[in-house]
């Protein structure tokens, strides 16, 4: 289902459950928030890939990326309240699972 500002919401699965939900115009979008949270690694060569499944709240489908995390030092142009270590991430989509629920 599509908000009023166009993003929409993505349920994280584990196991069945859905502990966390992520808002984003594209799936991708939510993936990235959600790889973010991951445990970092110290740079992205030595960063493990984890597997994410996003349920489009509303449908049946389930996005399936590969996230992974990594620490960076924080832009030298940064204001004062960001930290000077960053976590960034990426993604990588495997693909569409429907449910059959």
């Amino acid at each position: 289902m599509v908000r009023e500002d166009g993003k929409r919401n993505f349920a994280l699965r584990d196991s069945g459950d859905e502990p966390s939900v992520f808002s984003g115009n594209t799936p991708r979008q939510a993936a990235l928030k959600a790889a973010r949270r991951l445990s970092p690694a110290s740079s992205e060569d030595a960063a493990d890939r984890t597997e994410l499944r996003l349920r489009e709240k509303g449908t049946d489908k389930v996005h399936i990326y590969d996230g992974w995390a990594w620490e960076e030092e924080a832009p030298s142009d940064k204001p004062d309240w960001m930290p000077q270590e960053i976590t960034e991430a990426n993604v990588s989509k495997k693909g569409i699972e429907h449910l059959d629920e």
